[in-house]
C-alpha cells in the first residue's frame, strides 16, 4: 500500500495531523534516546574502559552523524521524508539492541556508530515540517522539534534511572522497543510530503564547499555552527562548573537540568510562536540571542547561587526562542527541491560542533571556571552581527 501524500495546498486540518504525527514520531525517538545515554559510560566502566575511551564512546556518535547528515538530508530529497525517518529510527533499534548484547567496548563503539550513521531523524523531521509549513508559522512548528527534545531528555534519564535497577540491559532494549514503535507509527501515521526532486546533481559532499560559500543559506549555516558550538561549549560543562564553583552534588545538578529542560519545552511551545508573530522571525532571533548573551555571559561572574539559576533561566528562554527561528530561516532560504539538503548540511555543522565545543569547553575549564561561559557569549555576539546583515527574502 502506497502512503498517502501531502501537498503544500492540503488544509490545515490535514497539515494539522502531519505535523501531530512527525512530532510523536520524534518525541519517541528522544525519549528512548534520553534513555540510554546518560547510561553509557556505566556499560563501558564494565568493559574497564578509561575517561579517554569513554569521551570517544560520545563523540562517536556525532562523528558518524557528521559523515552522514548530508547524505540522509539528500535521501530525503530524492526518495522522500517518510522512509528516511523510518530507516533512522529502525537504526536506533538496532543499535539499542547491540548495546543490550554488547560483549566488549568495540560492540558499544559500533552500536553508537550505527545510531550516528542512521540518525537522520531531526534533520528529515526539519525537512518535513519546512514542506508542510507556511513560512509564518515555521518557526512556531520547529519550536516543537525543540519541544520534543526537551521531553525526551526530561522524561528520557528518569525512565532509564528507573529501568537500570533490572540491570543496565533492560533500558536499552526498552529504548529499542520505543525506536520500533515510533518507526511503525510512522509508517501507519505519517504521509509522505510531494516535494520529491529527479534532478541529477553532484553529491551532498561534494556541493557542499558551494553550499557554505555562494548558497543564499551560506551565512545562516555559519550563524547555525557558531550558536551550536557556543551552545555546546556550556551544556557540556555545566555538571563541572556547578560542582566546581557552588558545590552542587549529581543530584542537585539532575534537579537544576530537569527543570531547565521543562522551561525550554514551555518556551518552545508556548512562546516562540506569539513572539514570532509579535516581532518577526530575524528579530525574535537576535532578542534570543541577547537573552543568551546576558544569561552566559552574566553566569561565568557570578558567584551567588540564586542569581546563577536567574541567570542560566534567562539563557535557556533565550535559547528556545532563538534555535527555531534560526532553523526556520534556513528552512525558507533553501528551494523546495534542496530541503533535505540545506538541512543535512545544516545537521552535519551542529555534529561538527558538538564534537568541537565539548573539547573546547572542558579544556577552558580547566584553567579558569569563568572561561567557557564567557567564551560562549561571546561567540553568540559574533552571531549576532553575522545575523544583522542576513536578508529576510525566502525561496520559493
Amino acid at each position: 500500500m502506497r502512503p498517502r501524500v501531502i501537498t503544500p495546498e492540503a488544509d490545515a486540518g490535514t497539515k494539522r495531523r502531519a505535523l501531530v504525527a512527525v512530532f510523536l514520531t520524534i518525541c519517541v525517538s528522544l525519549i528512548g534516546f534520553g534513555i540510554v545515554i546518560p547510561l553509557l559510560p556505566f556499560y563501558a566502566q564494565q568493559f574497564n574502559a578509561s575517561p579517554f575511551e569513554i569521551g570517544v564512546l560520545f563523540a562517536a556518535f556525532s562523528a558518524a552523524q557528521l559523515l552522514a547528515a548530508p547524505i540522509l538530508g539528500e535521501w530525503s530529497d530524492r526518495y522522500g521524508r517518510r522512509p528516511v525517518l523510518i530507516l533512522s529510527l529502525l537504526g536506533s533499534a538496532v543499535s539499542y539492541v547491540m548495546l543490550a548484547l554488547a560483549p566488549s567496548m568495540l560492540w558499544l563503539y559500533l552500536a553508537r556508530l550505527l545510531d550516528g550513521f542512521t540518525g537522520g531523524n531531526i534533520v528529515t523531521a526539519r525537512a518535513y515540517i519546512a514542506d508542510i509549513s507556511e513560512p509564518e508559522k515555521r518557526a512556531h512548528n520547529f519550536g516543537l522539534i525543540g519541544a520534543a527534545f526537551g521531553i525526551g531528555f526530561i522524561l528520557g534519564p528518569a525512565l532509564g534511572g528507573g529501568l537500570a535497577r533490572f540491570g543496565l540491559a533492560t533500558p536499552a532494549w526498552f529504548a529499542a522497543g520505543l525506536s520500533l514503535l515510533a518507526a511503525l507509527y510512522a509508517l501507519w501515521a505519517l504521509p509522505e510530503t510531494a516535494h520529491l526532486t529527479s534532478a541529477k546533481r553532484p553529491s551532498p559532499w561534494r556541493a557542499m564547499p558551494t553550499i557554505l560559500t555562494r548558497s543564499p543559506a551560506a551565512r545562516l549555516l555559519w550563524v547555525n555552527f557558531v550558536l551550536w558550538v557556543g551552545f555546546s561549549v556550556y551544556q557540556t560543562t555545566f555538571p563541572l562548573f556547578a560542582a566546581t564553583r557552588f558545590r552542587l552534588g549529581p543530584q542537585e545538578i539532575g534537579y537544576v537540568l530537569g527543570v531547565v529542560g521543562l522551561m525550554g519545552v514551555l518556551s518552545q511551545t508556548v512562546l516562540v510562536g506569539r513572539v514570532v508573530q509579535a516581532l518577526g522571525e530575524k528579530p525574535t532571533l537576535l532578542l534570543g540571542l541577547a537573552l543568551n548573551i546576558v544569561g552566559l555571559g552574566g553566569a561565568a561572574f557570578t558567584h551567588a547561587l540564586p542569581m546563577f539559576y536567574l541567570l542560566v533561566s534567562i539563557a535557556t528562554v533565550g535559547g528556545s526562542l532563538g534555535l527555531p527561528c534560526l532553523t526556520s530561516l534556513i528552512s525558507q532560504s533553501a528551494a523546495a527541491d534542496e530541503q533535505g539538503r540545506i538541512q543535512g548540511v545544516s545537521g552535519a555543522l551542529e555534529s561538527l560542533a558538538r564534537i568541537v565545543g565539548p573539547i573546547m569547553g572542558n579544556g577552558m575549564l580547566g584553567y579558569n571556571d569563568a572561561l567557557p561561559y564567557g567564551f560562549s557569549a561571546l561567540l553568540l555576539v559574533v552571531a549576532s552581527l553575522l545575523i544583522a546583515g542576513v536578508s529576510s527574502r525566502r525561496r520559493e
